[in-house]
């Protein structure tokens, strides 16, 4: 019973957070709009971050990566060749798709700090490549002026803040949606099983490193509709979009939310960045200071017993319990992925 009222209460609360993202738009002004369609696409960053830090427990600092070429690619395509959001969309998460197979052979045989510093090179590496490539992406003045799209062929354009929004809204909820839906399945026990016992679920005779890949590709492809989201939003994107200062909030939105849960990493990651913003009106000059004392102290204050939530693999504190003892726990069970 306790367990259906909790199922219940979730469900309620959702619908209310839903109800009430829906009805922002004629609620605040735009500028406030404009601000919350931002925020839903760094939100939908924080879900990548979260199918790879919390249920195949690969952390990461290097979202922004595939983030990037999402956006780029899709301002390329805004600027030359379509003004169809759906095109984009498809372009920005084929973009930020190959960029995570790209980067395979870096991150997903590699663990604990290594695998932080090299996802935080690799969006480093990003960043600066962005900056320099003056022909494609305007350096580091950026892309400016990038036209209105329409939603599909024969639609008007989204001309209002109130229009990007809404359709930033429906963008992501079909997006998390799917995820949730397929974590739901056989793929998500096996990334899950992976994340608490690598070597457990490889001796049972699945191929652990290819799931982890495929999550790892999977994980881009999000970032990069992310990134076709910002560039709808604001139409108008500059490396500074994609610094170490948004990984970092990204990685403490989705610790605030839980590492394992997809939509609560949607909500802390909008939920911190909503602060930053907030924060550089309130204290201008002041904010880093701010948000690094929070990543800190949050660190600080996740627990460190039993009751930690569920392991990851590589994990930043080896000597942490992530589980019951091996003798306790079930053997993984299933035909050979």
């Amino acid at each position: 019973m306790r367990d259906e009222a909790v199922r219940a209460l979730r469900r309620g609360v959702a619908v209310l957070v839903l109800a009430g993202l829906v009805l922002a738009p004629w609620a605040v002004d735009d500028y406030t709009v404009a601000l919350l369609a931002r925020t839903l696409a760094l939100g939908l960053v924080g879900v990548s971050v979260a199918l790879l830090t919390g249920v195949a427990g690969l952390p990461t600092l290097g979202q922004t990566a595939p983030y990037a070429a999402g956006a780029y690619a899709s301002a390329v395509v805004g600027s030359r060749l379509s003004d169809v959001a759906v095109v984009h969309l498809v372009v920005a998460a084929a973009a930020g798709a190959a960029l995570a197979a790209a980067t395979v052979p870096l991150v997903v045989y590699a663990r604990g700090v290594i695998v932080l510093m090299i996802t935080l090179a690799i969006g480093e590496l990003v960043v600066t490549v962005v900056g320099r490539w003056r022909s494609v992406t305007g350096g580091t003045d950026g892309l400016a002026g990038v036209p209105p799209v329409r939603p599909l062929w024969g639609l008007p354009v989204l001309a209002t803040d109130r229009a990007r929004y809404l359709y930033a809204l429906v963008v992501v909820a079909v997006l998390v949606g799917a995820v949730l839906l397929v974590l739901r399945t056989r793929v998500g026990l096996l990334l899950r099983a992976g994340r608490d016992d690598e070597a457990r679920l490889r001796a049972s005779g699945h191929r652990v490193a290819a799931h982890v890949a495929a999550v790892h590709v999977a994980a881009g492809a999000v970032a990069g509709a992310a990134g076709s989201l910002l560039v709808v939003a604001q139409q108008f994107i500059s490396p500074a979009d994609f610094g170490f200062d948004t990984s970092a909030l990204l990685l403490l939105g989705v610790v605030v939310g839980g590492v394992a849960s997809v939509g609560g990493a949607l909500v802390g990651a909008a939920i911190v960045i909503a602060g930053r913003d907030w924060l550089f009106g309130v204290l201008p000059g002041h904010a880093p200071l701010v948000l690094g004392v929070a990543f800190v102290v949050t660190v600080h204050l996740l627990p460190r017993d039993g009751h930690r939530p569920a392991g990851v693999r590589g994990r930043l504190l080896p000597g942490l319990p992530t589980g019951p003892p091996a003798e306790e726990r079930p053997a993984p069970t299933g035909a050979r992925a």
